[in-house]
């Protein structure tokens, strides 16, 4: 019975998906951006020489925002993420799928030696973007999957405009604070592993 309701769950299309887990999740992730201003920087950013011996900067360094431009950019893009649980059709296992990719995204920074230090919700955004996605995509057919489709075709083309070869940091003159691409391809990286996981635990559910 337990696998059955299991399988049921994840097979839900966003016609009837329940986004609670999802808005939490993007609750925490608020609270914890808000919470960031009055903690000293260097004790929650990411520093890849630390990533071991102080394992709390995986989740802590999204977090972290140095300007408050840097940070009322990544909270309108959280409140756009969250506002896309219900017609994305995010549910519970989506919202595992986003708290895994969220540590990940991180950790994919130490294939960026150069990046020395990075903060800031952006990364973990790209992973939550990507969850959505491959979930309408993988979901009900019809027109909700062309905008599944749309938002993996927006991602990948914003990552070919930063142009992440060009090194880990991209200083653009309409921000206070340098863009790391670096981070936003780690994101949608590790967002796409997270959400194909959960594909294939779901269709192994179902079988």
């Amino acid at each position: 019975m337990a696998r059955l309701r299991t399988s049921e769950a994840l097979a839900r299309g966003p016609s009837d998906a329940d986004p609670r887990a999802w808005w939490a999740l993007c609750a925490l992730l608020a609270a914890g951006a808000v919470l960031g201003w009055f903690v000293d920087p260097a004790l929650w950013i990411w520093r890849p020489h630390l990533a071991l011996t102080q394992p709390w900067r995986w989740w802590t360094a999204a977090w972290v925002h140095l300007s408050a431009l840097h940070w009322l950019a990544n909270l309108a893009g959280l409140a756009l993420i969250a506002a896309l649980g219900r017609p994305g059709g995010a549910d519970r296992a989506d919202a595992w799928a986003w708290l895994v990719a969220w540590p990940l995204t991180h950790l994919a920074l130490l294939t960026q030696p150069s990046l020395s230090a990075y903060g800031g919700l952006s990364g973990v955004l790209h992973a939550g973007v990507v969850i959505v996605a491959v979930r309408l995509v993988l979901g009900e057919p019809g027109s909700r999957r062309v905008i599944g489709l749309s938002l993996l075709a927006g991602v990948a083309a914003k990552l070919v405009l930063e142009e992440p070869w060009q090194g880990a940091l991209r200083h653009a003159p309409e921000w206070d604070f340098a863009v790391a691409p670096a981070a936003h391809v780690a994101g949608a990286g590790a967002g796409l592993v997270c959400a194909l996981v959960r594909a294939s635990l779901a269709a192994a559910a179902r079988r």
